[in-house]
């Protein structure tokens, strides 16, 4: 494990994307640690994210386009970033905006962090490893075999390879969300989690509809595979980032995969429905970048934390973190 160093109590902690999901959820565990010395970064415009930000703790909020500005003269006030803001829509076309957003954004704001030696923890995604025919290694000298099926994981893809080529993957964090779900992702629309899109439908129709499997001699019909990890058990592992001096990349997920069958019995049971499953053809659209299964090789973050893989660090199962969910959010219509 790398040693380590002190958690910061004066110098500021920026973080981008602070009102999305997985944003708002590591303000929230930041917070719950004592730690109020935050600058948020994002955009909200005519959403609901501001509901993220109830009762959490910070400095200051700057909009996403303000923030180099901002930074100007700052250099000795700030010691981490940690780099969540991003286009994730898997399905967006317009490449120009996903390299802008997600690319030379990202190169912009390393630049700033490894001039000035800040800590960079930065987002990349399990979406850079395309079908998976490399397996879901975070091993780096496999980035440049990767072929992802969409821009949206290219765009994240370019950025790992442009850190690379630096020679700067030992300088920061690189972090590869697989299939994170939980509360305070209620503006991710069509990204949203399965989760929260099976819960309204069970909600509306009584019915969880999935995918026929585009692979039947390989799967049936819902029993496709992911990686499922509650956010909860999501963010202390980013956080943790803060209070050492390890770097590269590491996937995070929980090592398991799930099948969307078992995700589904888990929201009925949850919602105290019965399980009424359908299966429906994929969208053309989707078809020709859908990832039948997904598992995160965490055998190097294992490693590096010294974890052993029978007592992975991981509170909830897929059905617990299911039923805290939707039980202690979704239900009461609440953030956390």
């Amino acid at each position: 494990m790398g040693k380590k160093t002190k958690i910061y109590e004066d110098q500021l902690i920026v973080i981008t994307g602070a009102a999305g999901f997985i944003g708002s959820a590591v303000v929230r565990h930041l917070n719950d640690q004592g730690l109020t010395n935050l600058i948020l970064v994002d955009n909200i415009q005519e959403t609901t994210k501001w509901r993220n930000l109830l009762q959490k703790r910070f400095i200051q909020f700057i909009p996403k386009e303000n923030l180099f500005t901002w930074l100007e003269g700052r250099e000795r006030e700030i010691e981490a970033f940690i780099h969540l803001g991003a286009c994730s829509d898997t399905l967006e076309k317009n490449g120009d905006y996903l390299m802008e957003n997600n690319y030379h954004y990202s190169i912009r704001l390393a630049e700033y962090a490894l001039q000035n030696d800040h800590r960079l923890i930065y987002a990349s995604s399990a979406a850079t490893y395309g079908a998976g025919e490399l397996g879901f290694s975070d091993d780096h000298d496999l980035l440049d075999q990767l072929k992802p099926l969409n821009l949206y994981g290219y765009s994240k893809h370019l950025f790992d390879l442009w850190l690379k080529e630096q020679g700067a993957l030992e300088k920061v964090v690189g972090l590869k969300f697989f299939n994170v779900f939980g509360p305070n992702e209620n503006e991710k629309g069509r990204m949203a989690s399965m989760v929260f899109k099976a819960y309204t439908q069970v909600l509306k129709e009584g019915v969880i509809r999935l995918f026929k499997s585009s692979e039947p001699d390989k799967y049936g019909n819902g029993e496709q595979k992911r990686d499922f990890i509650y956010v909860k058990d999501v963010v202390p592992m980013v956080c943790d980032f803060l209070e050492n001096d390890v770097t590269g990349i590491f996937n995070l997920g929980r090592g398991k995969p799930s099948t969307w069958n078992e995700m589904a019995r888990a929201v009925f049971l949850a919602c105290d429905k019965p399980s009424r499953i359908e299966y429906i053809a994929m969208p053309e659209d989707l078809a020709l970048q859908y990832q039948n299964y997904t598992c995160a090789d965490m055998s190097k973050y294992f490693h590096q934390f010294k974890i052993k893989p029978s007592r992975p660090p991981f509170k909830y199962t897929l059905e617990e973190g299911v039923g805290d969910y939707i039980r202690n959010y979704l239900l009461k219509d609440e953030r956390w």
